[in-house]
């Protein structure tokens, strides 16, 4: 039996920034050593962000991550880190892209591993881009045989995990970019305690945190023995680099079974781990978050980087003093501070004074730029222009809102935020050119009456910490 301290490095990564995501692997990893990790592992395509979608289909794309693979093995031992071992997902190309992942150390690849499982499903389209992998790499490091695999390896029934069963293989690594949906951390856990029985190994799980157009990663990153007792878990939404002791059991078999459509590849890392020396602080067990700490926290990260990785520093919407703009300021406040989200106030003749109050008073309450834009008299020159009445007529109110937005945005550089939630769009009720216009509409997903109850949650919660309430 040896025992192995892992680094889960639970990281935000940007999609296509190959440079970007490299350094914080050299430096998260340097970190995980001063710590006395023997092996850091790191998520689903690291090197260039997941999901990069039409840029696999890049040839330049596809070998710019092979090169930036090699360089990192290399600079890591530059640094002084060669004797660690890293997993580290990229992009590679073998009869056709492939999602791999890679064991480094000691300068150079030790093995690569390409994703058996492609989903095709839901947010997925993998089949669509990559080739799939017909090998389970198994690396002897030290004394322990370590198997890899990629996220949904672990959600599919046979493939990596059976054969890793018949390869005793001492510990499995499953590297991950798992969106977030609500109450899936309920799934992930119960799902990996079955794989790990199933193999009859330790199983360890690492998840980015991020938020990457439509989808956000949560984290949630966690260890568990060969009978599926939880080690640790990591909090979602937090990133951070987690720490956990295993115990793996000495390697025994140089088997190289064939199961289905699998066979065994092993190879032996050119050098021992570092000795394990000192203690650290473990894993730990993080609480489990409520439904609406969940999802609200799965808006704010969404939103900031939607945001910031496009380039943006700050927002403008339109604050009606109702609840959909509300909670969409009160996100977009968290997400990247109150002074960088600028309200628009928009009244025409049928805005209420109490509407016009609640819209400054939010305002206020979030530290955010407010201004008033009179629209009536633009909103008329339409109607009496065009001679318009009825559904027209009422929707040039909405449309001038929309067009009013936008010319601030281009004006000032704000990235315009849409406020429509999950009910209004799925009956059509919003107006094209009007109330759907933004670049991003951070509660687009979130049904109405989960908008009250996220608004009340966030209140509460600010009440909770003396502070005041922002809705």
């Amino acid at each position: 039996m040896t025992v192995l301290r892992i680094a889960l490095a639970q990281v935000n990564l940007t999609v296509g920034d190959i440079e970007g995501n490299s350094a914080m692997v050299a430096a998260r990893t340097a970190e995980a050593a001063e710590h006395g990790a023997q092996l850091v592992l790191f998520p689903e395509m690291t090197l260039t962000g997941y999901m990069p979608e039409d840029l696999v289909l890049r040839h330049s794309f596809r070998e710019a991550s092979r090169v930036a693979l090699t360089e990192l093995a290399a600079q890591l031992t530059r640094l002084g880190l060669g004797d660690v071992g890293v997993v580290v997902g990229y992009l590679d190309e073998d009869d056709g892209p492939r999602n791999a992942a890679a064991f480094l150390q000691d300068g150079s690849i030790v093995a690569r591993y390409f994703k058996h499982h492609l989903p095709n499903y839901g947010v997925f389209d993998e089949d669509r881009y990559f080739t799939a992998g017909n090998e389970l790499t198994v690396v002897r490091f030290g004394g322990v045989d370590v198997g890899l695999t990629i996220c949904e390896d672990v959600w599919q029934d046979g493939g990596p995990f059976s054969v890793a069963a018949t390869a005793e293989v001492g510990l499995l690594v499953n590297i991950n970019g798992s969106p977030y949906e609500r109450n899936k951390d309920d799934l992930r856990l119960p799902l990996v305690q079955r794989r790990a029985r199933e193999a009859g190994a330790p199983v360890v799980y690492v998840n980015q945190v991020a938020g990457q157009d439509d989808l956000v990663f949560d984290g949630d990153s966690f260890a568990v023995t060969a009978d599926g007792t939880l080690l640790g878990r990591a909090p979602q939404y937090v990133e951070g680099l987690y720490y956990v002791d295993v115990d793996v059991e000495s390697a025994t078999s140089d088997a190289t079974p064939t199961v289905g459509a699998l066979t065994v590849r092993r190879v032996v890392a050119p050098a021992p781990p570092r000795p394990l020396d000192g203690a650290v602080e473990a894993i730990g067990f993080a609480e489990r978050l409520s439904d609406e700490a969940e999802v609200w926290n799965a808006l704010v990260l969404g939103t900031r980087d939607y945001v910031r990785k496009n380039g943006f520093t700050s927002v403008v919407l339109g604050l009606s003093g109702g609840i959909d703009s509300a909670v969409v300021a009160a996100i977009a406040a968290d997400a990247i501070g109150g002074e960088n989200v600028h309200g628009v106030g928009m009244p025409s003749v049928y805005s209420s004074d109490h509407s016009k109050s609640d819209a400054a008073e939010l305002a206020r309450r979030l530290g955010a730029p407010f201004r008033v834009v009179e629209i009536e008299p633009m909103v008329r020159e339409f109607v009496e222009s065009l001679k318009l009445t009825g559904i027209a007529e009422e929707n040039v109110q909405a449309r001038v809102r929309g067009t009013t937005l936008m010319a601030i945005s281009n004006s000032e550089g704000h990235l315009v935020l849409a406020t429509g939630n999950k009910s209004e769009l799925s009956v059509g009720y919003s107006t094209i050119y009007g109330d759907a216009v933004g670049g991003f509409a951070p509660i687009k997903d979130v049904p109405k009456t989960l908008v009250w109850d996220l608004a009340r949650w966030r209140n509460a919660e600010a009440s909770a910490r003396g502070e005041t309430p922002p809705i």
